[in-house]
């Protein structure tokens, strides 16, 4: 045949390392029909500071490959919730070849068409918190790139007719494909009139969606005569591929025929006319009464086959033949993203008749539906059984409804299905199935009620079970406790939920707790945290003190919002938020800047040289709110202003120095009390929180942070000399000019008016 070879890439991305399903990199891809290969190459480079990341550590990448939804992953092997079924996925792990940059390449033939995802994300790191621009981060960039190679013109089967086709000697198969509409219970593919070589050395294998695999279901012409191959329950509104495939070392041609036929469970035979059924057959509650003012058991008059009326039935094949039930359709109302009601017509109560099942359709839109959760819920009205041991079955199956057609045994798996079982009876009347990131399309339930017996289960006689039936979308399962928070993600166009779980909890719904921080923990973490900026009492008595009225509010400022911010960051239970979060955090990173502001403008001593020093303190208030608004976790942002406070002060120490031809303070009690341990106890909480801060120890770390940070304020603030009461009025000169007084125990920087003498000096 004729190939065609399309290409589709995504634009790179970083990778993180994985903490839940929020913290991954998901990609969208799109493969069409009829392809025979898909090849992704899987490209990935590091990066550091701009430039390829050669010193980088080598970190092995993960990738995971799922058809129709994104893949439910579990890499930390936690705990997932109760009644939570995980579809499997394939996964890749990459490793590096070079130094900053790697290959790899994951072919999958014959691939399913339609939606395709990849997830990829880091190994879990120690959990280190890092301060945004200390240094140059290591950036490990992912980009995968699809190849697809698909046939055009493939051959159309009609179901009824004879297709003619010869193998030449140079060929080895023929690809052919059948389209299968709705409710049809059975594909038949047969090979005829075999000839030019002996015994018909030809496989015949089926596949649905995509062509054949070896794997694939198959057939030996040679070893079966009549050469037929059956599909039970096909998948519905698909293509279904046949390969015809000639045996190995077969010379000359071969010339066969090949025709399918479909069996269609919605045309009843002439003996059984289709007709309007009763609510019964219809599967309503006993308290709606019958369809059409018919009783119950009452035999309605037949309709044409073409009525509108006619339910749309599917097959069950048993051992008294084929049989024909009706589905009902759901009504589906949106609320929001992911949060999808799907309705019953006449419920959402369900009767199970003991004869026939009760089939329902729920219909997942393409793309949209999938980044969420499908829930299912039955709950049996115990009362409606009239004592007998009766127990009900769902099946949720997708693309095609599954009812076992053997009465001992309930299954919802065949050779080629596989779907999910629901059970409820007396004693356990409540069955829940939770499916994440179901896969969209049409998903159907069927309902069946038997009772058990000694010999196993058998049809009931007379006893018709009332089933409160529920089925929903959600954005997570149960919105992730209250130990997690579920985020609505976006990657291009595509939206999808996940949970992200805190205080030590995992799991797809923050369900698992094996290493869940207790309530004492968490009570002492909180304690730890708030209680600590009680440091910054001494700083304020001491302002207050020596007269710096405008730094000791800002220490009040900050302690208090930097209690209530920690109070409210924490990520369990034992939390308190007197305002929105993003406001006390903002609060308490001003607060924390702008006393590191004020020491430092303090510490210059600048009144006797500028009259307004406060311009000083409202313009470092500006540009740190202006800085904090840029970045909030920006390090330049934030040490800028910082670095021009001590700028100023070293300016005017330095200016003191040179005027007064000695070191500015002069005093070696005051550097060696004083300004040393001050300036020691901020350089080890900086440390401390710049490259031991973990999230592991945060706690205690940031609390000591507290600690050394309030403490280095109360030694490295100035003090602030009070004028001797012996000295009067300074005489002043009579006319026009001004007076310049300089406090030369000022000038010192002493702490004891008593230390020296006073002399003021004033200059006209």
């Amino acid at each position: 045949g004729l190939f065609v070879t399309d290409y589709f890439t995504r634009t790179p991305r970083k990778l993180s390392p994985f903490r839940s399903f929020a913290s991954i990199e998901l990609f969208h891809f799109h493969i069409p029909e009829d392809t025979v290969i898909a090849v992704w190459n899987l490209i990935t480079f590091k990066e550091q500071g701009g430039t390829f990341g050669d010193q980088c550590p080598d970190r092995s990448i993960t990738v995971y490959f799922r058809s129709g939804a994104p893949s439910v992953i579990n890499p930390l092997h936690t705990h997932f919730p109760r009644d939570t079924a995980v579809p499997g996925s394939f996964a890749l792990t990459l490793t590096w070849t070079l130094p900053n940059r790697t290959t790899g390449v994951f072919n999958v033939t014959s691939p399913l068409p339609g939606d395709w995802f990849l997830a990829a994300h880091l190994p879990k790191d120690e959990g280190k918190i890092s301060v945004k621009g200390l240094y140059e981060e290591c950036q490990y960039l992912f980009q995968p790139q699809l190849i697809v190679q698909r046939l055009v013109n493939i051959a159309v089967l009609y179901p009824g007719h004879v297709t003619e086709q010869s193998m030449a000697p140079h060929n080895r198969s023929c690809l052919y494909k059948v389209f299968v509409p709705s409710y049809t219970s059975r594909v038949l593919v047969e090979v005829l009139r075999c000839r030019g070589a002996e015994g018909c050395p030809l496989w015949l294998r089926v596949r649905a969606k995509a062509p054949p695999l070896h794997n694939s279901t198959a057939l030996d012409c040679r070893e079966h005569t009549p050469c037929q191959l059956a599909q039970d329950l096909p998948f519905w509104q698909h293509w279904y591929y046949v390969l015809v495939e000639k045996h190995p070392g077969v010379p000359g041609t071969i010339s066969f025929q090949v025709t399918v036929q479909l069996t269609d469970c919605s045309r009843p035979s002439l003996a059984r006319p289709p007709f309007l059924p009763s609510s019964a057959s219809m599967n309503m509650p006993h308290s709606f009464g019958s369809a059409g003012g018919l009783a119950l058991g009452d035999s309605p008059p037949p309709t044409s086959p073409n009525d509108t009326k006619h339910p749309v039935p599917i097959s069950v094949t048993s051992h008294t033949g084929e049989q024909c039930w009706p589905v009902r359709p759901t009504l589906r109302n949106e609320l929001d993203t992911f949060s999808v009601h799907f309705y019953i017509f006449f419920g959402p109560n369900v009767s199970v008749p003991p004869d026939r099942p009760a089939v329902f359709v729920i219909n997942l839109l393409p793309v949209l539906d999938s980044g969420g959760v499908l829930n299912v819920e039955l709950r049996l009205n115990v009362s409606s059984l009239c004592g007998e041991n009766v127990t009900v079955f769902g099946c949720l199956n997708h693309e095609v409804p599954l009812t076992s057609g053997d009465n001992t045994s309930v299954t919802c798996e065949t050779e080629s299905l596989a779907g999910f079982l629901l059970s409820v009876n007396a004693t356990a009347s409540l069955s829940r199935l939770r499916i994440p990131y179901p896969q969209t399309g049409s998903w159907y339930l069927s309902l069946r009620s038997l009772c058990a017996t000694e010999h196993g289960f058998e049809p009931c006689t007379n006893v018709t079970a009332e089933v409160y039936l529920r089925a929903y979308l959600s954005p997570c399962i149960n919105d992730c406790g209250i130990y997690g928070q579920c985020k609505l993600l976006r990657t291009n166009n595509y939206l999808y939920a996940a949970c992200e779980c805190k205080a030590g909890w995992n799991g797809w719904g923050c369900t698992d707790n094996a290493e869940a921080f207790s309530y004492g923990f968490q009570l002492l973490s909180t304690l730890l945290l708030c209680l600590s900026n009680v440091m910054f009492v001494p700083p304020v008595a001491i302002a207050v003190r020596s007269h710096y009225l405008l730094e000791a509010a800002v220490y009040i400022f900050t302690m208090f919002f930097s209690t209530f911010y920690h109070a409210c960051d924490q990520p369990g239970i034992v939390v308190f938020c007197i305002m929105e979060y993003d406001v006390l955090q903002f609060c308490d990173f001003l607060g924390s800047l702008m006393s590191v502001w004020v020491t430092v403008i303090a510490m210059a001593r600048l009144q006797p040289i500028v009259k307004q020093a406060s311009v000083l303190y409202l313009l470092g208030a500006m540009l740190l709110s202006m800085a904090l608004q840029m970045d909030r976790h920006g390090l330049w942002n934030l040490l800028g202003p910082s670095l021009f406070a001590l700028g100023i002060m070293a300016v005017a120490w330095t200016a003191r120095t040179i005027r007064r031809r000695h070191c500015y303070p002069p005093t070696w009690k005051r550097w060696a009390f004083y300004l040393c341990p001050g300036a020691l106890i901020a350089a080890a909480a900086v440390l401390l929180y710049a490259f031991v801060e973990t999230e592991e120890n945060y706690f205690y770390i940031h609390s000591i942070w507290h600690l050394l940070i309030a403490g280095s304020v109360g030694f490295l603030l100035p003090p602030r000399a009070k004028p001797s009461r012996s000295l009067g009025p300074l005489p002043r000169r009579k006319g026009c000019g001004y007076q310049l007084c300089v406090n030369e125990q000022e000038e010192l920087g002493l702490v004891d008016p008593a230390v020296a003498s006073i002399n003021s000096i004033c200059t006209s």
